[in-house]
């Protein structure tokens, strides 16, 4: 044989993402000077080199060579025991090919990426999550999956709760969010917590720094919105005000609507028996029965009071509910129509997107355009006027929606349609003639 080559040593270790080196002695026992061709093979060819990869060497000639070892630090690169070969190939005698063989052993590095699907959820009472996990090291791994809150507010619970991931692997997990009471009233409360994905073989054996960890929030809903409270105070003063001040005023209008009518019905002062006994003021006379005699079945005169009456003065406060759900990407309007005969004096609305809806919403009176506003900027909204903006009768009221995406309510669920609520308020009276 006209060639000998020797690796220096049986076994190199090397670190993901470092290097090293080992040399190769090379020798020419022929009697011709020989060229040769240095090449890595095997499974370390991809991020391995000889230095130089080409040498001559006269008859009785030996050279070192260095062999330089670079794994990347990626998961593709397994921890382990890897062969590593050099082929030494003669130009002129390539059958006198040689290949030295040695052992690199890669060492093993730890790197775990977590991500929460959503980051922020809201609900009533919980919300699902979902926490993505991927083992980026070259070795497997056994995680294991907790929460961590400030506070006893929140409790969290993984599905499953433990998980073995080879190199590259990824998985999901899913996660429940759960606080420990309702929140009936005020304003929604926002919760941080921390999901942690970490290494250990048993529970409660996590290893420090092979840790991957995210933020998340659950943001709690009260049962009962604002907007609705507001609605309620708003139907509450309607009712006291009815009692306290249009009831009695309908009672009294009705009365001398009676007495109106009676007064036109009989304007001599003569007693109708049908008005029950009620008529203008007597002379004093009596009405005669035809032979002289007075006639004493009949009541005595009334007081003679004009009453206001009538439907041109009569008004009530009055409101009307717009309800409008609209398929993703269509536009759908809903309106109220005043009524003949009416007049409605509009002075609050109040708009309701309780979904968080994404789109637009247009509010007209009759052909006036009140409004244009975008849904993703408000839940609730409500304006008021002092003067009261009249619309006729048979005009309408117009709730306009263009669905852009339905919003997720606080079931947690993303909804199908988008879903406005429009309540209008105010005084309807009769059209004066």
């Amino acid at each position: 044989m006209t060639t000998s080559a020797e690796l220096e040593t049986p076994t190199v270790t090397v670190s993901p993402g470092a290097e090293a080196t080992t040399t190769l002695t090379v020798r020419n026992d022929g009697d011709i000077v020989e060229a040769y061709t240095l090449e890595v093979v095997g499974d370390c060819a991809a991020w391995s080199t000889v230095e130089p990869a080409r040498v001559s060497l006269y008859p009785g000639t030996s050279e070192v060579v260095t062999v330089r070892l670079a794994p990347p630090r990626s998961f593709e690169v397994r921890a382990g025991e890897i062969p590593l070969g050099v082929r030494v190939l003669p130009a002129e005698h390539p059958e006198s090919v040689a290949v030295p063989e040695a052992t690199v052993i890669v060492e093993p590095f730890h790197e775990l990426r977590a991500d929460l699907d959503p980051r922020r959820r809201s609900g009533w009472l919980g919300a699902r999550f979902r926490t993505a996990v991927q083992n980026r090291g070259n070795t497997p791994v056994d995680l294991g999956f907790t929460g961590k809150q400030d506070g006893e507010e929140l409790r969290l619970a993984f599905t499953p709760a433990r998980r073995r991931l080879e190199p590259g692997e990824s998985a999901e997990v899913g996660l429940r969010v759960r606080t420990r009471k309702l929140i009936w009233f005020g304003k929604p409360v926002a919760w941080p917590f921390e999901v942690r994905a970490a290494e250990g073989t048993e529970e409660g054996t996590e290893e420090p720094g092979r840790t991957g960890t995210v933020p998340g929030e659950f943001a709690q809903l009260p049962v009962l919105p604002r907007w609705l409270l507001i609605v309620l105070a708003a139907l509450l003063a309607l009712l006291l005000a009815w009692f306290a001040l249009i009831r009695p005023a309908i009672n009294s209008s009705a009365k001398e609507a009676v007495a109106k009518a009676a007064q036109e019905k009989n304007p001599d002062g003569k007693q109708d028996s049908s008005a029950g006994g009620t008529g203008d003021q007597g002379d004093g006379k009596g009405q005669g029965d035809g032979k002289g005699k007075p006639n004493t079945s009949g009541g005595s005169g009334g007081s003679g009071g004009s009453g206001s009456g009538g439907g041109d003065g009569g008004s009530t406060q009055s409101s009307a509910t717009i309800d409008v759900q609209t398929a993703p990407g269509a536009k759908k309007d809903k309106a109220y129509r005043v009524e003949k005969g009416k007049v409605f004096g509009i002075t609050d609305i109040v708009v309701a997107n309780f979904q968080g809806d994404e789109g637009v919403l247009t509010i007209s009176f009759g052909a006036r355009k009140i409004t244009t506003i975008a849904l993703e900027t408000f839940r609730n909204q409500d304006y008021h006027w002092v003067t009261p903006i009249e619309i006729q009768e048979n005009e309408t009221v117009t709730a306009s929606v263009t669905c852009a995406k339905p919003g997720t309510p606080a079931t947690g669920t993303q909804a199908s349609e988008c879903h406005q609520v429009l309540n209008v308020s105010g005084e309807l009276r009769d059209l004066a003639r």
